[in-house]
């Protein structure tokens, strides 16, 4: 990503709680037949500290395509994103250039390969993780001795993160006052409503938050 210092996100914390609330991702790989991308659910594992680790699954042939295991690839975390129209600066020192607030992090690591028995206890948690909310969710134990024929077609992954490259930027180079309009219009405005990421601003911005 583009070298922006004041808009770097170092918080080991703070990613971990992206990762969290946005587990759809991108996993990129340099491959000997050049770059591959995918995209899977993953789970962040709960580790102590600094370390960083999620765990997903593919579904076969990606393990071969993406060559997992042989070397560094990145997954991609994008969180809450959209425009930002300059009319809402009200302020000529502000500028008057649109731009696009965006919270996203690169993470890098060589992915572990997961047993077979390892691969569907990956896949019963990201079931019951995503069915925890539902009224009356469902789970893989209902039949256990088809998902694990099912699960056969998937292959598991564990990344423990070596180094990541994180970003948020949610207008840190604007003056206090045309945050608030900017917050606001994301929050309730006609045009680009984005609750979400009026969220991450306050947020990042020490707002009360919802």
């Amino acid at each position: 990503m583009r070298n922006t210092p004041h808009f770097l996100m170092t918080d080991p914390a703070e990613v971990k709680r992206l990762i969290r609330e946005n587990p759809w991702a991108t996993i990129v790989s340099n491959t000997a037949n050049g770059l591959v991308a995918s995209h899977y659910p993953v789970i962040l594992e709960e580790t102590d500290g600094d370390t960083i680790s999620i765990v997903s699954h593919v579904g076969r042939p990606d393990e071969k395509l993406h060559e997992l295991g042989e070397h560094e690839v990145m997954v991609i975390i994008a969180g809450p994103h959209g425009y930002i129209s300059p009319g809402w600066y009200h302020d000529e020192k502000s500028g008057f250039v649109p731009t696009w607030n965006h919270v996203t992090a690169h993470l890098y690591g060589v992915p572990q390969l997961l047993s077979e028995a390892e691969n569907f206890d990956v896949l019963d948690k990201l079931v019951d993780h995503f069915e925890e909310r539902m009224p009356n969710p469902i789970s893989l134990d209902i039949d256990e001795q088809a998902a694990r024929r099912i699960a056969l077609g998937t292959v598991g992954l564990r990344l423990v993160v070596t180094r990541f490259d994180a970003r948020a930027k949610l207008s840190q180079n604007k003056p206090p006052e045309v945050v608030d309009r900017i917050i606001d219009e994301l929050q309730a405005g006609e045009q680009y409503s984005n609750p979400d990421l009026a969220r991450e601003m306050r947020h990042v911005h020490g707002h009360a938050t919802d």
